[in-house]
């Protein structure tokens, strides 16, 4: 929640170079196109309709590093 408030009007870009991920490392994470990351880059969060805006939210959030097995 906190994290949608605080960063709703930062770029996918942003938050994605933030993360240290390429356009084809959060493409492959999320298993959609690369294509459709490249036309959403320059766009702001709060921008990006919502099935996609859930998908995206736990990867730039880094909810997924917190399941590091060791």
């Amino acid at each position: 929640m906190f994290f949608h408030l605080k960063n709703k009007n930062k770029t996918i870009k942003e938050l994605r170079k933030r993360q240290g991920y390429t356009v084809k490392e959060l493409a492959d994470k999320l298993k959609i196109e690369i294509s459709l990351i490249s036309r959403i880059d320059d766009r702001k969060l709060k921008d990006i309709p919502d099935p996609l805006k859930s998908k995206l939210l736990p990867v730039l959030r880094g909810d997924d590093l917190n399941k590091i097995p060791w």
